[in-house]
C-alpha cells in the first residue's frame, strides 16, 4: 500500500532550526501529513505526540465495544487501503491495528517522539521559525508547523456540583479502567452521546444496575454490521480495483445520509423526514412502552447532531436492571445523584461519557497558546472573530502553519478526505515555498475572506439553521453562529479544491518583515 516516492527531492534541512517540520499529533491526521512530507522528499521532520502511543482518539478510546461509526471500508486512506477488515464496522483493536501498519509500512517510527507533550507554539519574525514549547521544558525550532491535534482536544469534565466529592470511583470514557470489574455494581453513566450508544449496551450486561442520564436524546439507526467472508476479503487484496469500485458506492452513500442531510436538508426539507421516519420505526422495533420512546426520541430533527447506529442501544433500556433517567442533575453527592426533583440514586461508579472540548474554542489554546505574526493569538482569535480559515488549512496570521483540522474543513463521509485534502495543500506550499527560496509563506487576506465568504454563504443556507434543529444545541455551530465544525460542501468539491489552489492567494516572504512592508511575491510560474 506504498505510497509512490515524488521524484523531486526537496531542500532537507532549515538552516538554523532543529527541523525543517514539526508535526503536532500522530492521529490519523499526523500520520498522514508525515506520509506527505516523506512522499515529497521531505525527511527533516517530527511528529510530537504526548500520549505513549501513535492513534490519536483512537490510542485514547479504548472502552468496551469502541469502534467505528462509519463502514470501515471508507474509514481509511485512499491511498492506503486495507482490504482486511473483519467486519462492516471495524473494532478499535483492528484500527489501531491499521494506524500501526501505517507507522511500519512509511517507515514513520524514526520521526516520532513519543511522551512530547506540546504546551506552546510561538512565531519568531526575527529567525523566521517557529518555537514550540515543550512539558519538559524544552524548546524545539522548525520553518514549518503542522497542528494535527485533531478537533476533540481534551475530555471534557462536566461542571456539575459535587462531582470531586463522590466518594465512588470515577472513570472518563477517554481513559477507561479495564482492571476494575464492574460486576455487581450500581454504575451511572452521564452522556448520550455516540460513545454511550456503544458503551450503554456493554454496562447493562455487567453491572447489577445502571442508570443512563440523558439530556438530549439521540438519533440511533440499525446498525449493518456483519463479518466480512473471507472470500471477499481474497477478492480486495487481488482485485483492489474492486475495494476502490466498493469504497465509492459506500462513501456516496455515508455521505448522502451524514452530510447530504445536514448541509441540503433546508432545501429538501421533505427529504430529511425519510432517515427520521426510519429511526423512529427503528425504535418502535426495538423499545415498545410508549413513554420510554418518548424519553428516546430527540427533539430536534435528523442531521442537526452526528447521529449513531447501533443494534443493541435502544434494547439496552429494556433490561430491567437498566434506567433512563432525564431529569436534570442537581449535584452529585458522596453516595450517588441527586436531580432536580429530589430523588438521589445510589451509585458506586460514575461514568463520564461528557465529550471533549472542540479544537475550534479558545480553552485548548488558553492553556497551550499558539501566537503568530504581528501580536496574532488563536485563543483570542476564536473568542472574539467569526472562525477563518483558507480551505480550513491556513490563517493570515500563521506564517508556516498549517492545520489539518481548521475551521470549515471536515467535509465527506469520512475523516480521511479531510486529512488527504490537508496533506495535498500543505505539502504543496511547502515544496514552494522551498522552490522559491522564501522563507515563509501566508495566505492572503483577500483570499482568506474569499474562501470565508464563499462557505459561510452555503452554511448559513443549511439544515442547522432551520426550525427543526433549534432543540439541538449541536457542536456543528461554533459561538459565533457558524457552521464551522463542519465543510458545507460535497468530498467532490473539498476535494478539487485542495487541487487547485491558485498560488497568487499566497504571500512568500523572503526574510523578517519589515514593519507596513507589503510581503513580497513572485511571479508563479506555470
Amino acid at each position: 500500500m506504498a505510497l509512490k516516492k515524488s521524484k523531486r527531492v526537496q531542500a532537507q534541512t532549515a538552516p538554523g532550526c532543529d527541523h525543517l517540520a514539526i508535526i503536532v499529533g500522530a492521529g490519523f491526521g499526523g500520520l498522514g501529513m508525515a506520509i506527505a512530507l516523506k512522499r515529497q522528499g521531505f525527511d527533516d521532520f517530527v511528529v510530537l505526540e504526548r500520549s505513549s502511543g501513535v492513534g490519536g482518539t483512537w490510542y485514547a478510546n479504548t472502552y468496551p465495544d469502541v469502534a467505528v461509526d462509519v463502514p470501515g471500508i471508507v474509514y481509511q486512506f485512499s491511498f492506503a487501503k486495507n482490504p482486511d477488515w473483519s467486519r462492516t464496522f471495524p473494532k478499535g483493536a483492528e484500527v489501531r491495528a491499521y494506524i500501526e501498519d501505517l507507522v511500519e509500512e512509511y517507515d514513520l517510527d524514526r520521526h516520532l517522539r513519543l511522551n512530547h507533550d506540546m504546551v506552546s507554539r510561538e512565531w519568531d519574525e526575527s529567525a523566521q521559525q517557529w518555537k514550540v514549547g515543550l512539558a519538559d521544558g524544552r524548546t524545539l525550532t522548525a520553518k514549518y508547523v503542522i497542528s494535527a491535534v485533531g478537533a476533540f482536544v481534551e475530555p471534557r469534565v462536566p461542571d456539575i456540583a459535587g462531582l470531586g466529592d463522590f466518594a465512588g470511583k470515577v472513570i472518563q470514557t477517554q481513559a477507561w479502567d479495564h482492571d476494575y470489574d464492574l460486576t455487581g455494581k450500581r454504575v451511572a453513566v452521564i452522556g448520550t452521546g455516540a460513545t454511550s450508544v456503544q458503551l450503554v449496551p456493554e454496562l447493562a450486561e455487567r453491572a447489577a444496575h445502571l442508570d443512563v442520564y440523558q439530556r438530549r436524546a439521540i438519533w440511533v439507526f440499525a446498525k449493518p454490521d456483519f463479518a466480512i467472508p473471507k472470500t471477499v476479503r481474497t477478492a480486495f487484496r487481488y482485485l483492489p480495483v474492486l475495494q476502490s469500485l466498493i469504497r465509492g458506492v459506500v462513501a456516496a452513500a455515508v455521505e448522502v445520509g451524514l452530510v447530504g442531510i445536514t448541509v441540503y436538508g433546508k432545501q429538501v426539507a421533505p427529504l430529511t423526514l425519510v432517515p427520521n421516519w426510519a429511526c423512529r420505526a427503528f425504535l418502535f422495533t426495538q423499545v415498545r412502552d410508549k413513554e420510554l420512546r418518548r424519553k428516546l426520541t430527540p427533539s430536534y430533527g435528523f442531521g442537526c447532531k452526528r447521529p449513531s447506529v447501533s443494534n443493541r442501544y435502544y434494547k439496552a433500556y429494556t433490561r430491567a436492571n437498566v434506567d433512563l433517567v432525564t431529569d436534570p442533575i442537581e449535584r452529585i453527592t458522596p453516595a450517588g445523584v441527586a436531580t432536580a426533583v429530589g430523588v438521589e440514586r445510589p451509585v458506586d461508579v460514575l461514568v463520564l461519557a461528557t465529550g471533549f472540548e472542540m479544537s475550534q474554542s479558545p480553552e485548548p489554546y488558553r492553556r497551550r497558546p499558539v501566537r503568530g505574526r504581528d501580536g496574532f493569538d488563536l485563543a483570542e482569535f476564536y473568542d472574539k472573530n467569526r472562525a477563518k480559515a483558507y480551505e480550513g488549512v491556513c490563517m493570515p496570521g500563521l506564517p508556516n502553519h498549517f492545520f489539518v483540522f481548521g475551521p470549515f474543513s471536515w467535509s465527506g463521509s469520512s475523516w480521511h478526505v479531510m486529512v488527504e485534502n490537508a496533506m495535498r495543500i500543505a505539502t504543496r506550499l511547502i515544496s514552494e515555498t522551498e522552490r522559491r527560496g522564501a522563507s515563509s509563506v501566508t495566505v492572503t487576506d483577500a483570499a482568506n475572506e474569499r474562501f470565508f465568504e464563499f462557505i459561510s454563504a452555503r452554511g448559513s443556507d443549511t439544515l442547522m439553521h432551520g426550525k427543526a434543529c433549534i432543540n439541538a444545541n449541536s457542536y456543528y455551530i461554533d459561538k459565533h453562529g457558524d457552521f464551522g465544525f463542519l465543510r458545507p460542501t460535497t468530498a467532490y468539491q473539498s476535494t478539487k479544491a485542495s487541487k487547485r489552489i491558485p498560488m497568487e492567494d499566497f504571500d512568500f516572504q523572503y526574510g523578517p518583515r519589515v514593519e507596513n512592508e507589503p510581503a513580497a511575491q513572485l511571479e508563479v510560474v506555470k
